[in-house]
């Protein structure tokens, strides 16, 4: 191993086959991703292999990510959403803050730990890991959707209450603002966020547009300059104390009103998975194995709680505020986890002498445990739901007016046909069906695209096609289609993809007439067939066979034009 340390490049080469190789494997044995390169870290770490000498490359490469990461989340964010989430997100934040902390630091006084170590804890515990959920939600195209979009909200929340905690604690001796957080008083981290909102309003106005269209004109160039939007709003937030995810957030803002944000956002993508790559890495190398096993039955109890009283939380407090359970439910389960954060706490923590390094062994393994069983919860949060659904009533309000439902009003006048996903396709077709008279209702669980087909008139309603609740509450009876044109993805780790989940469950909710579902591989008709579909689209195949009747001669027909669609709302529910 002496030979990789003498070299940064042959320890990074020697890192990136490690993660191909243990990533490969995990696949294999059907993991997520996250958890084979948290793996990779722990093994070239210092408890196993002690690959990992070039922290400063490595910290670098994995801060760029993280500023990568949120501004293509930033990217994606719509202003009139934030506004309406904003509520929600700033009392489940502060609630799930407040309860983490109060009942962390009584269960470590339970335990026997001091009053100090308990406080320092209890603080490590509220801190969740935006990265991770962020990435897991991305992947699996939910961080568009209701919970996914409530979740981001109350995960920047958090990240500002501990900024503030975090200075308000320095101030008093118990903390230190030499962090990657930044520092300062709270007066000047309240201008400097008013200041970079100020700075992101203006650029928006005035320059966003006109500077991406000239820099379109070389795409390479446009890359580079989100990029460097990204990087230097992070470390301006950074330097402020506001910390590099609000300032990558904000540096997306600045660029989510333009038209070419899902160019950016399409070419940014690989470049952030290889970047945070060493985000995971850092974490895994981070972890000391040699400190556990000194507090394994408190790790165990703050671990259950961590990883049952914080979704609880939020789900009470989402529940009170008139959403439904299964949305709560959902946004609830990315707060299982303590963040990468928590472990520099603490650690700063015993550099200052306040807590004994076994506190640090105890948040490792609590850390350890959370973050990698928060990940199987995300992973699978549909089926978890499923299974929990049955206990889950006491925590939604009678009509949940947060999200109404208009199945009622469709009973006596229902539609014809029902359309899950409100993509370009989805769009297309419920208004060509429209202007033939045919009354269309539109499925989705993107609020964008909600918003965008009533805005076209179209009735419409937010749903989840793999939500049975949801699907029992659809005027299903006087429905002579079902039609799904959402895109295909697994649920979960599972082979099943959606299509052929919302083939089961309408049919099991009595829908006995018929089905049709597009498919953008030959290989997957007979499958479909197989599952219950009486009519599989080809999208692709059927565009192709229309274009050789015009080129051979055939009628032309009145075209029907439909209004551009954002790449985000072509994701069907």
């Amino acid at each position: 191993m002496d030979l990789i340390a003498q070299s940064p490049f042959t320890e990074i080469a020697a890192l990136l086959v490690m993660a191909a190789a243990i990533g490969f494997l995990g696949i294999i044995l059907r993991q997520p991703l996250i958890v084979s390169f948290i793996a990779v870290g722990l093994i070239a770490g210092p408890s196993a292999l002690d690959v990992v000498r070039s922290d400063e490359q490595i910290s670098l490469l994995s801060e760029l990510g993280i500023a990568v990461l949120l501004f293509l989340v930033g990217i994606k964010l719509d202003v009139k959403l934030i506004r309406s989430l904003g509520a929600v997100s700033l009392l489940t934040g502060l609630g799930q803050v407040a309860f983490t902390s109060i009942f962390g630091f009584l269960i470590g006084l339970a335990l026997g730990l001091g009053t100090v170590t308990s406080l320092y804890v209890a603080v490590a515990l509220t801190f969740s890991s935006t990265i991770i959920i962020v990435k897991l939600l991305s992947d699996k195209r939910e961080i568009d959707s209701l919970h996914g979009q409530i979740a981001l909200g109350f995960l920047i929340v958090q990240d500002l209450v501990v900024v503030l905690a975090m200075i308000v604690l320095s101030a008093i001796g118990i903390g230190s603002a030499e962090d990657g957080h930044g520092g300062g008083s709270v007066t000047v981290v309240l201008i400097s966020g008013v200041a970079m909102v100020a700075l992101v309003i203006l650029f928006v106005r005035y320059v966003a547009n006109p500077l991406t269209e000239r820099l379109a004109r070389a795409p390479e160039l446009l890359v580079i300059f989100a990029i460097a939007m990204a990087a230097m709003f992070a470390a301006i937030g950074d330097i402020a104390g506001l910390g590099k995810e609000v300032g990558g957030l904000l540096a997306g803002v600045a660029l989510a009103s333009t038209p070419y944000r899902e160019t950016i956002a399409a070419r940014l993508a690989p470049l952030r998975d290889f970047l945070l790559l060493f985000f995971f890495i850092a974490l895994g190398s981070a972890l000391d194995l040699s400190l556990l096993g000194t507090h394994v039955t408190g790790a165990i109890v703050f671990s259950l709680f961590v990883l049952i009283g914080n979704p609880l939380i939020v789900l009470a407090i989402m529940g009170a505020m008139g959403y439904r359970k299964r949305t709560g439910f959902l946004a609830g389960l990315t707060v299982a986890q303590i963040s990468e954060f928590s472990l520099i706490f603490v650690a700063m923590g015993v550099s200052l002498g306040h807590v004994q390094e076994d506190a640090l062994g105890l948040v490792t393994m609590v850390g350890l445990v959370t973050i990698a069983a928060s990940t199987y919860m995300i992973t699978y949060s549909h089926q978890l739901y499923a299974l929990f659904e049955p206990l889950l009533g006491v925590f939604e309000r009678r009509g949940t007016p947060r999200e109404p439902s208009e199945a009622g009003a469709h009973r006596n006048d229902g539609p014809k046909i029902i359309i899950f996903g409100l993509g370009r396709f989805g769009t297309a077709i419920g208004m060509r069906l429209h202007k033939r008279g045919i009354k269309v209702l539109g499925v989705d669980f993107n609020p964008l695209a909600v918003r965008r087909w009533r805005e076209l008139g179209l009735e419409t309603e937010f749903g989840d096609a793999t939500d049975p609740e949801f699907i029992a509450e659809l005027p299903l009876p006087r429905a002579e289609w079902i039609v799904s044109t959402v895109p295909i993805h697994p649920t979960g780790l599972s082979h099943e993809d959606t299509r052929s989940t919302l083939i089961q469950l309408t049919r099991s909710s009595g829908f006995h007439a018929r089905i049709a579902v597009a498919s953008h591989h030959q290989r997957d008709t007979e499958e479909l067939f197989a599952s219950g579909a009486d009519l599989v689209l080809e999208p692709f195949q059927d565009a192709a066979d229309r274009a050789v009747d015009l080129l051979c001669g055939g009628a032309e027909e009145e075209r029907t034009e439909i209004p551009a669609i954002d790449s985000e709302e072509q994701r069907g529910s």
